[in-house]
Order: structure tokens, then C-alpha cells, then sequence
């Protein structure tokens, strides 16, 4: 089981910008997709962006044109580039692997706070 530490959360204005980053145990490139989700305070865990083997992403409407997945290969690393944040993006991010099934795994780390708030 590929084991993913999330790192690079904190406080944030409005407006503002942060980096998160997910380090696998593992090549990335073996799994068909790498995500990154986040769970706010009483919601379920959503989705909210994903970069697949060949390198297309996709991003859940509320983060489009301000949340940019990207990925260093040789570095085993997986990176979600957040801008122009809201207080809405505040949440506990987790990064996830999908298999060639097409699965999840569900393999959370401790996560990563990020708080929008001036």
C-alpha cells in the first residue's frame, strides 16, 4: 500500500496563495490518477482535483481557474497550487491514488489544514 504524507497547509488571507504538497512512498506514475481531496468541517470528503497518468487534470467547478495539480515525477511528489483563495476552500486536504481499476485507494495521510481567514 503506497503510504502519502501531505504537507504545506497553514493560514491565508483571502485572496491569498498556498502550495500543498504529497509526498508517495512509491512512483506515482504507476497509478492511472492522482487526486487531491478536502473535507471542511461538518461536510463529507469531496473531491476536488485530479491528474491522470497522461498528465490531463480536472478540477471540480468551485477551484476551477484558482486551484492548479501538478506533479514532479522524479520526486514521487504531487502539488496543488491554490490561488485567489476563499474562506469556502478552508478544509483538510488529502492527497489519494487511483488504481488502473479505476478505485481510490483511500489512502490518507494525516492531511494538511488549510484556513482561509482574515
Amino acid at each position: 500500500q503506497v503510504q502519502l504524507v501531505d504537507s504545506g497547509g497553514g493560514l491565508v488571507q483571502p485572496g491569498g496563495s498556498l502550495r500543498l504538497s504529497c509526498a508517495a512512498s512509491g512512483s506515482i506514475f504507476s497509478f492511472k490518477a492522482m487526486g487531491w481531496y478536502r473535507q471542511a468541517p461538518g461536510k463529507q470528503r469531496e473531491l476536488v482535483a485530479t491528474i491522470t497518468w497522461g498528465g490531463m487534470k480536472n478540477y471540480t467547478d468551485p477551484v476551477k481557474g484558482r486551484f492548479n495539480i501538478a506533479r514532479d515525477i522524479t520526486e514521487n511528489t504531487v502539488y496543488l497550487e491554490m490561488s485567489s483563495q476563499k474562506p469556502e476552500d478552508t478544509a483538510v486536504y488529502y492527497c489519494d491514488a487511483q488504481n488502473w481499476a479505476g478505485d481510490w485507494l483511500r489512502a490518507w495521510g494525516q492531511g494538511t489544514q488549510v484556513t482561509v481567514s482574515s
